[in-house]
C-alpha cells in the first residue's frame, strides 16, 4: 500500500478521473464483445455460424471475454466497497449476540466480509476464541462463501434480479437455520479443544479505518488481479464445458434425467456438484449452458450452492476444527437444506 500514491493521482478529482476511464472502456469492451467475435469469425474466417464446432468456440470465446469482464468489474467494485468492514469489526459487531439475532446478522454479514473456505479454519478460531457462539459462527461461515459478492453480480447480469433474489434468499435462509440447529444441539463439545484455548491478542487498530481512498482503489485493483490469477484454471474448465454442453449435448438429454420432471434432479445435481472443487465463478458458466439446455433453476442453484458451501476441500479444512460428529451436522443439515431449496423453487419456478 505504501506505493499506492505513485499509481494514482494525488488529487480525489484526478482518481475520480482514472476511475471514469476506466469504467468507460470497461462498458466499451463489453458491449461490443459479441459484435467482435461475430466479425472474427464469422466475417474474417468465414465460418458458418449454424456449424457446431463454430457455435462452441464462439460460446467459449465470448464467455471468457464476459466473464472475465464481469468479475474484473464486480471484485473491484466490491473490494472497494468491502474495505469500509474488515473481519475485526465483523468480530466486534457479533460478540455478545444471541442465538436467533446473532445468527440472522451474522448470515448478513457473512455476505459483505471479505472471506472464502480457504479462510474457513482462521476465521473460525478467531470467532470463537472471541467468545462468539458456534451456532452463530456456523452462519457466518455457510453464508460467507455460499451467498458471495460475486455470484451475486454475475447473477444479476446472467439471469436478472428475480433469481439474484432467490440465490440471496435461499443461502440465507440456510445459513440461518443450520446455525440456529447447530447452536441449539450443543455442538461445542463437538468443537476440537485447542480452539477454546486460543487466545486473541491485545487491541488491533481496525485496519478500514487507516485506509485513504487511493488505497482502496489500488485494493481493488489488485484484489482482481489476484483473484483471477487464482481462479483462471477453474474459469477455463468451467466455461469449456459450458461451450461443449452448449454446442454438442443435445437438450433432451438433459431434460429427460434432470429437467422439470425429474424425481431425482435435484439430489443428482447436489450429489455431483459436492466432489467438484471450484467457485461461483468458474461454475457460472456451465450453470447458464445447463439452463439454456432446460434445467429448472432450483435444480441449479442447488447445484451450484453444493459446489461453494459444501465443497471436500472445506470439508477436509474444517476437519481441522470440528470434531466428526459436527462435521457431519453441518454437512447434513447444509445439504438437505439446499435440497429442499431445489425441490421449492423448481416447484415455485414451474
Amino acid at each position: 500500500m505504501v506505493a499506492v500514491t505513485s499509481r494514482m493521482p494525488r488529487t480525489r478529482a484526478g482518481q475520480w478521473l482514472v476511475l471514469v476511464g476506466a469504467a468507460a472502456a470497461w462498458v466499451g469492451l463489453y458491449v461490443l464483445n459479441e459484435q467482435v467475435w461475430d466479425w472474427i469469425l464469422y466475417g474474417v474466417l468465414g465460418l458458418d455460424p449454424d456449424d457446431r464446432v463454430t457455435e462452441t468456440v464462439h460460446f467459449f470465446l465470448y464467455d471468457t471475454v464476459k466473464i472475465t469482464l464481469l468479475l474484473t468489474g464486480i471484485i473491484f467494485v466490491v473490494t472497494v466497497l468491502r474495505s469500509y468492514m474488515s473481519v475485526e469489526r465483523t468480530r466486534a459487531l457479533l460478540g455478545g449476540r444471541r442465538s436467533g439475532v446473532g445468527n440472522v446478522m451474522a448470515a448478513g454479514l457473512g455476505v459483505v466480509t471479505p472471506f472464502c473456505s480457504c479462510s474457513a479454519v482462521p476465521a473460525f478460531i478467531g470467532f470463537v476464541a472471541a467468545g462468539i457462539p458456534v451456532g452463530i459462527t456456523m452462519s457466518f461461515l455457510i453464508a460467507s462463501p455460499m451467498v458471495n459478492e460475486i455470484a451475486i453480480g454475475m447473477l444479476l447480469s446472467l439471469f436478472g434480479w428475480q433469481v439474484t433474489v432467490v440465490y440471496i434468499a435461499a443461502g440465507l435462509v440456510i445459513a440461518i437455520v443450520a446455525g440456529l440447529i447447530i447452536g441449539r444441539i450443543g455442538a461445542e463439545r463437538w468443537v476440537e479443544p485447542f480452539v477454546f484455548e486460543t487466545r486473541l491478542g491485545g487491541q488491533l487498530v481496525d485496519p478500514a479505518e487507516s485506509l485513504t481512498f487511493a488505497d482502496r482503489i489500488q485494493m481493488g485493483r489488485e484484489e482482481a488481479q489476484s483473484i483471477l490469477r487464482r481462479i483462471w484454471p477453474y474459469l477455463i474448465v468451467g466455461i469449456g464445458l459450458g461451450a461443449l454442453i452448449h454446442g454438442w449435448v443435445p437438450t433432451d438429454f438433459f431434460t429427460t434425467y434432470a429437467g422439470p420432471g425429474s424425481t431425482f434432479g435435484v439430489l443428482v445435481a447436489v450429489g455431483i456438484g459436492i466432489p467438484l472443487y471450484s467457485n461461483a465463478a468458474g461454475i457460472l458458466p456451465m450453470v447458464q449452458a445447463l439452463y439454456d439446455k432446460g434445467l429448472p433453476m432450483g435444480t441449479l442453484l442447488a447445484f451450484m450452492m453444493a459446489v461453494v458451501a459444501l465443497s471436500l476441500p472445506e470439508m477436509i479444512l474444517l476437519r481441522r476444527v470440528l470434531k466428526p460428529p459436527l462435521l457431519a451436522v453441518f454437512a447434513g443439515v447444509v445439504g438437505l437444506g439446499i435440497v429442499a431449496i431445489g425441490y421449492l423453487f423448481n416447484s415455485l419456478l414451474a
